[in-house]
């Protein structure tokens, strides 16, 4: 499916359920699968979901983005210190036009309207794990800025919690699936996962023919947990017939989305969805400022992502040749460099 063959937005609906987990995290094994089955149900049907009951501290998402909006409001120069072309790594500033999210599908089109911060693991022991030569790109020294001073803090306060939460959400993707609680756990305990903190700036002008806050594109890891926005121009998500639908904003929710890797894992029985940020009307893009926050859970570098048996049917085959987390991120990125080499040309 490409972007031209799709239609414009449905009006506003149901169709990215919201879902409490709360009953998953504290109730019964009754309750527990009557969560996991409105789990499966919308990774099929949608592959987004919006969670609450999640039990995140209310006061830790305003304070990741009060730091967050306090490091973009920075002149662009003191920015451009911990730009990621200077520490030649994926990790640090990236500004506008430096990217396309729709690079990673190997579609070449004008840049984002988005700059970010980014940053890879913390708390990565000392051992030699995570020094082999897949390992290294995937655990980079992550750069902080001096401006904020509390901005370290917050953000690794932030990706710790967030990795609790994605360990809860693979728990329950397992139960969805009708495995063990714990069958991902040995696959994620050492993850690959990154944050960060998109600011969708004002467009002072007409963006260019098919330019968007963040182009068509499928997110590659396992779990996406989104903190979205609530300024025009927002999220959506297409269904398998290529319509768009608004993503709901919720109050004290978070988004999920599925990554390829959970569609490779479940042999397409659940949808790593095409998704996009569309740019605000007209009459608000020279004042619309929209900040999100993305965690990006992978797993663990050297896991070998295959069809989980449980899911094949007698005589069935897997429609995915089973491949390692190391190989299928160095696959993507070669995507990515190619598409932008076409822009660049």
């Amino acid at each position: 499916m490409t972007t031209s063959e799709i239609s414009p937005v449905k009006p506003a609906s149901t169709f990215v359920p919201v879902i409490d987990i709360a009953s998953f995290l504290h109730g019964s094994e009754s309750e527990k699968r009557q969560v996991a089955r409105e789990i499966d149900k919308a990774s099929r049907e949608v592959g987004f979901y919006a969670i609450i009951g999640h039990g995140v501290d209310p006061n830790l998402v305003p304070r990741m983005e009060t730091i967050s909006r306090a490091f973009f409001e920075q002149p662009l120069d003191q920015k451009m210190k911990l730009h990621v072309s200077t520490h030649s790594s994926s990790v640090g500033y990236a500004a506008v036009g430096d990217n396309n999210l729709s690079y990673t599908r190997g579609d070449a089109k004008p840049f984002d309207l988005v700059e970010s911060l980014i940053i890879a693991p913390i708390d990565v022991p000392d051992d030699p794990y995570y020094k082999t030569q897949d390992a290294s790109p995937l655990f980079p020294v992550n750069q902080w800025p001096a401006h904020p001073a509390e901005l370290r803090s917050i953000w690794s306060e932030y990706y710790r919690r967030m990795q609790l939460l994605a360990d809860d959400l693979m728990r329950l993707s397992a139960v969805a699936l009708d495995l063990p609680e714990n069958y991902f756990q040995d696959k994620i305990d050492r993850n690959v996962s990154k944050l960060t903190a998109k600011l969708y700036p004002p467009q002072k002008t007409e963006p260019l023919p098919g330019q968007l806050r963040a182009s068509a594109h499928t997110d590659f890891g396992t779990v996406t947990i989104l903190k979205p926005g609530d300024a025009p121009g927002g999220l959506q998500v297409a269904d398998a017939e290529g319509n768009w639908y608004d993503v709901p904003m919720v109050r004290g929710s978070f988004v999920v989305n599925l990554g390829d890797l959970m569609q490779r894992w479940t042999n397409d029985r659940w949808r790593s969805a095409l998704h996009r940020v569309v740019n605000p009307p007209a009459d608000k893009r020279a004042t619309s400022s929209r900040l999100s926050i993305v965690f990006f859970h992978h797993p663990n570098y050297d896991v070998t992502v295959s069809c989980l048996p449980s899911l094949l049917q007698a005589g069935e085959q897997p429609r995915h040749a089973p491949i390692g987390y190391s190989d299928f991120y160095r696959l993507r990125l070669d995507q990515r460099r190619e598409a932008k080499a076409k822009v660049s040309a």
